[in-house]
C-alpha cells in the first residue's frame, strides 16, 4: 500500500508495537511526526532515524499525563511540523504492574487512567479541533488490546483493563459524534506479544505451553508484522467507509478466554 503524502501522528511510549508501526508506516511513504516522552520513547525516536530517511518529520515532547493546555500545544507543534494532520495513531499505554484489584494503590491508579484514558481523549481532542476547524477530516486509529474486551479480562489487570474499555467506547462514541466532520475514529484491540506485561508473569516454559491454549493459531502477536496491514488501511482512503469499530487482531484469542481458568 502506498501512501505518500499523508500526514501522521503518531504517540508512543517507545515500546516495540509502536516503533514497528511507526516504521511501516515511514516505509509505505507517510510523512511523521512522533509524539511522546521519556527515556524509552528517546531511544525508540532515535532508532527509527537509522531505518529511514526525511520521513520523520519531528519529533514532540508529549506528556500524556500533563494538562490540557501542554497536551494542545505539543499537538500545535506536531501539525505545524506536518502543515496538517492526517491520520493520528494513539498508540501510548501504561500497563502497570500485575496487580491484584484490592492492591492497587490510589497514586497507581490515577497514573493508569490519566495515561491511558484522559491522555488519549487530550489528544483526540486536540487533533479532532483542528481537523474540524480546517474542514479536513481524518482518521483516528487508536490502539488498545483484547485486555480491555469482555473476553479479555486476565487477572491483576482490572484498571488497565477498564481503561482500554474505556478508550475502545472512546472510539465508538467519537466516531458517531465526529463523522459529520469527516473524522473516522477506530480502535484496533491487539493481542498479547511475549513481552506484555501479564505473560512476564509466566515461566518461558509455561508460556510457551500455554500459547496453544491461549491462543487458536498457536502463537502470541507478532509486534513486527501482524498490526500493520490493518494500521495502514485504516490511515488510507480506502477505509473511508469504515468507523465506529473495535478491530481485534489477536489470533482468536478473544474466543477462547472463557476458558482461562483451566488452564491457568
Amino acid at each position: 500500500m502506498n501512501l505518500t503524502g499523508k500526514n501522521v501522528l503518531l504517540t508512543s511510549n517507545g515500546d516495540e508495537v509502536s516503533f514497528n508501526l511507526a516504521l511501516n508506516l515511514c516505509k509505505t511513504g507517510c510523512r511523521l511526526v512522533l509524539a511522546g516522552n521519556g527515556s524509552d520513547f528517546s531511544s525508540s525516536a532515535e532508532r527509527l532515524k537509522n531505518y529511514v530517511n526525511g520521513s520523520i518529520v519531528g519529533v514532540a515532547e508529549l506528556d500524556m499525563s500533563s494538562t490540557e493546555s501542554v497536551v494542545d500545544e505539543a499537538i500545535h507543534k506536531a501539525w505545524r511540523s506536518l502543515g496538517h494532520i492526517d491520520a493520528l495513531v494513539n498508540c501510548y499505554a501504561y500497563e502497570g504492574n500485575v496487580t491484584p484489584p484490592l492492591d492497587v494503590k490510589e497514586d497507581e491508579l490515577d497514573k493508569i487512567i490519566r495515561l491511558n484514558l484522559k491522555g488519549t481523549w487530550l489528544v483526540c481532542k486536540a487533533v479532532g479541533k483542528r481537523m474540524r476547524d480546517n474542514a479536513i477530516g481524518g482518521s483516528f486509529i487508536l490502539l488498545t488490546t483484547i485486555i480491555g474486551g469482555e473476553r479479555g479480562l486476565y487477572p491483576g489487570a482490572s484498571a488497565y483493563g477498564a481503561c482500554l474499555a474505556g478508550v475502545n467506547h472512546l472510539a465508538r462514541a467519537l466516531a458517531m459524534e465526529l463523522g459529520k466532520y469527516k473524522i473516522r475514529v477506530n480502535a484496533v484491540a491487539r493481542g498479547l506479544h511475549d513481552s506484555d506485561a501479564f505473560l512476564q508473569t509466566f515461566s518461558e516454559d509455561k508460556k510457551e505451553k500455554s500459547v496453544k491454549d491461549i491462543v487458536p493459531l498457536q502463537r502470541w502477536l507478532d509486534v513486527k508484522n501482524d498490526l500493520t496491514s490493518i494500521v495502514l488501511y485504516l490511515v488510507a482512503d480506502d477505509s473511508s467507509f469504515m468507523t465506529g469499530t473495535v478491530i481485534y487482531i489477536d489470533g482468536g484469542q478473544s474466543i477462547v478466554r472463557p476458558r482461562m481458568r483451566s488452564y491457568m
